[in-house]
């Protein structure tokens, strides 16, 4: 099929190759014609595994292209995605403008029936107001279905989710986009949810709070865990094993973050209350997200005694490992935390770094080449992203070239027995902390 996908962000692009890879013919849009110009000539502007090799296969095979004009796509085109930003506001509400801009703009050019999907994340009933801005600019009067179709990808994994998804969810009134939509996701051979579009629109949302509130269910667990001298993985074990519960999301850390779930949360509260209806679990799950960096924060602050002047490493940046994001990465808010205390913060990522350069309530924070590099002379190292390369570092080394071998184990990483007998006064989330033996 003939496709074009607005919006070249990360869900835009990898949706786009993974259409292209399937067989579809693909254009996908950006108004940034930097961006444009740079993946026309083969350069890709976020790090996703394999996305690359997509992209490029796709391209030489011409089912892939760019463009900056929204009337190129819309022509060429049988069906329309919208993968534009929405971003939060400072009320807790979503930015809509630039899905407006994009009905405004698929509208003026429209001449003939497009199905309009779209791929944002937005509140419910944003699909009925994509269809009347259409309908009111649309000046040759052409006919057009709009249909929701909410993205549920992981970064770090997003191309096997796209093409392995555990379901496709198609809102929409019209039999014929319904066939059409389908026709499009035949070749992912996964079961295809068929709703309305507000309930379409409403999935994704209490999807991402659903997983939110695992994490924080099981980060309060983990609180509970310390006090009493339980260990936090075990009674996950425990409860995952439960089949009505499973065990995905329930490891114990510092905090969610991220593009997502911060910002779908946040929107899930305004939307309820703004629909009469508070979602006040929600909120708790926001503060108890909070609560467990300042949780973190104190252990790290009553070990250490005085941040101020303390050479600290800090391995990772992102939000979470794979990725090059740190939009509303915990890492970053911890070493900002540190370096309003006068910590002196060294920090290693191995994608996130150049990202990281341009955040200004880090500037003063020094970035290391290597994991190792960023622990000479430390006293004390955090783990804030669990990446495998910090796993295989030979913590021997580690403990060498460290002032004081102390562990802040954000994402529980290390086996805590196995850290003392190495030497290292190790602090993890929901464990016991273990000294040197």
């Amino acid at each position: 099929m003939d496709l074009s996908i607005i919006g070249s962000g990360y869900v835009g692009l990898v949706t786009g190759a993974c259409f292209a890879d399937v067989g579809h013919n693909v254009i996908c849009v950006d108004n940034d014609l930097r961006k444009v110009e740079a993946l026309q000539a083969g350069k890709v502007p976020i790090f996703e595994p394999g996305l690359e090799e997509v992209i490029h296969r796709n391209v030489s095979a011409h089912r892939l292209s760019f463009t900056g004009s929204v009337q190129e796509a819309v022509n060429n085109s049988q069906i329309v995605f919208i993968a534009v930003p929405t971003p939060q506001q400072p009320n807790g509400d979503v930015d809509l403008s630039f899905i407006e801009k994009v009905a405004r703009e698929i509208a003026g050019v429209l001449t003939d029936y497009r199905v309009i999907v779209d791929k944002s994340t937005v509140p419910v009933k944003t699909g009925e107001k994509v269809a009347e801005s259409i309908k009111r600019y649309n000046r040759h009067g052409a006919k057009f279905d709009v249909v929701s179709n909410p993205e549920f990808l992981r970064e770090g994994c997003a191309i096997a989710d796209l093409m392995h998804p555990d379901r496709i969810v198609i809102g929409a009134q019209s039999e014929h986009a319904i066939d059409l939509m389908k026709k499009v996701y035949e070749p992912f051979m996964a079961p295809i949810l068929v709703t309305d579009i507000n309930s379409a629109e409403l999935i994704k949302h209490a999807a991402n709070s659903f997983l939110a509130l695992k994490i924080s269910y099981i980060n309060a667990v983990s609180a509970i865990c310390e006090a009493s001298g339980a260990n936090v993985e075990k009674v996950a074990d425990g409860i995952g094993m439960d089949r009505r519960i499973g065990r995905n999301f329930l490891n114990a850390g510092i905090g969610y973050g991220g593009s997502c779930f911060p910002k779908d949360i946040a929107a899930f509260i305004t939307i309820s209350e703004q629909l009469g209806v508070p979602f006040n679990l929600l909120k708790e799950v926001q503060q108890i997200n909070g609560a467990q960096k300042e949780r973190f924060l104190k252990t790290i602050r009553e070990t250490l005694w005085v941040l101020r002047e303390k050479k600290i490493a800090v391995w990772g940046l992102t939000f979470k490992p794979d990725t090059d994001d740190i939009r509303s990465s915990v890492a970053i808010d911890l070493v900002a935390d540190m370096l309003r205390e006068g910590a002196q913060v060294t920090a290693y990522d191995p994608k996130g770094m150049e990202k990281a350069r341009e955040v200004k309530a880090i500037a003063g924070v020094k970035f290391a080449s290597s994991a190792i590099e960023a622990t000479e002379g430390a006293e004390a190292l955090i783990i804030a992203t669990e990446w495998t390369e910090f796993a295989n570092v030979d913590l021997s080394v580690i403990k060498e070239k460290m002032t004081t071998p102390i562990i802040f184990d954000g994402r529980n990483m290390f086996n805590p027995e196995t850290m003392g007998q190495l030497g290292f006064r190790y602090h993890s989330i929901g464990r016991s902390s273990v000294t040197p033996r």
